[in-house]
């Protein structure tokens, strides 16, 4: 059961983190036209449009995104619950995913800075649409650090202290 558990978490996760990019690209202002932009909308459309019917969008937050990651969230959460024995509460349940998905947004936050920061020292003459994603979607993070820190010798140790601070944040939401 612990295996089947794992798996299910794992593929409602990998759900939930195309769901998150659709609710971030035009947050990061990432391009739509982009193929992999184009990837997330595509997948995430059957769900997201006839919420669009509904729910308008407020200035650069797709609120039928936010929606529909929400829910997709907590029919996720309620799912582990289930498959684990676990008594299902709303209040519980509504803490629980909450929780899980700032956790996978900090997650995601670092994996991107950490990917970003290597291909910038292995790749940094070259185009591609994913680095153009990744630049984008750490943009607003790695900024506030650029600010208060000047580069070293030449070396921008922004992202280094921008994943310093996401593990801190995800340490003080696991105690």
């Amino acid at each position: 059961m612990t295996a089947l558990i794992f798996i299910v978490k794992t593929l409602l996760g990998l759900l939930i983190t195309v769901f998150l990019l659709r609710v971030l690209l035009p947050l990061c202002r990432v391009d739509a036209r982009n193929p992999l932009s184009q990837a997330v909308i595509k997948l995430t459309n059957p769900l997201v449009l006839p919420l669009r019917r509904v729910l308008p969008p407020f200035k650069r937050l797709d609120t039928a995104s936010l929606v529909a990651l929400l829910a997709v969230q907590l029919a996720s959460t309620a799912l582990v619950w289930l498959l684990s024995g676990l008594t299902l509460s709303a209040p519980g349940l509504l803490y629980a995913a909450a929780r899980e998905l700032l956790s996978l947004l900090l997650q995601f936050y670092f994996f991107v800075i950490l990917i970003n920061a290597v291909l910038s020292w292995v790749a940094s003459g070259t185009h591609s649409p994913a680095a153009s994603v990744l630049n984008s979607l750490c943009a607003p993070v790695i900024r506030p650090f650029q600010r208060l820190i000047p580069p070293i010798a030449g070396i921008d140790l922004s992202a280094l202290f921008a994943l310093i601070a996401i593990q801190a944040l995800q340490i003080l939401l696991n105690s």
